[in-house]
């Protein structure tokens, strides 16, 4: 398989259009005018995905009141984002990926190496898109854990 290129600062960002929790279509360019942060991860309900959902959800006040929206996408079905959204009481869109093409094209889904072993999977990933549609930051190979106060940090939010 070979890696596809990563997405940097300045690039378009890709446009999508996925299913929510609720199986409601959201896509980027909803979003154009404003500034997004787009995570992708591997899947709901686990630990360190959990970590990082709650995370979110705990800082999303700050973020929404410095102008940033947050969209989670991970591959899982979205009756399964819906129970992970109640259980969790988040309150930001979680996408469901399945056939996992978004994550491709943002460079999110190919080989890593876990345990030192290469695999291929969902790399946790982070983005930031400017109101016009352009990455202003991409973040490859996040850590589940204090990934948010680093991003807030980072946005100086």
């Amino acid at each position: 398989m070979s890696e596809l290129k990563r997405l940097s600062a300045g690039d378009l960002a890709p446009d999508f259009t996925l299913p929510d929790s609720e199986g409601t279509e959201v896509s980027l360019s909803d979003y154009r005018g404003k500034s997004v942060v787009v995570y992708f991860y591997p899947a709901a309900a686990t630990p360190g995905c959990t970590k990082q959902a709650c995370d979110f959800r705990d800082n999303l006040a700050e973020l929404n009141d410095a102008g940033f929206t947050v969209l989670g996408i991970s591959p899982d079905k979205p009756a399964k984002l819906a129970k992970f959204v109640a259980a969790e009481g988040l309150t930001f869109p979680l996408l469901s990926d399945a056939d996992r093409a978004v994550m491709t094209a943002w460079a999110a889904f190919g080989e890593k190496t876990m345990y030192g072993k290469t695999v291929t999977g969902v790399i946790r990933s982070t983005f930031v898109v400017d109101p016009d549609g352009r990455i202003a930051h991409a973040l490859y190979n996040v850590r589940a854990t204090g990934h948010v106060a680093k991003l807030r940090k980072d946005l100086k939010v």
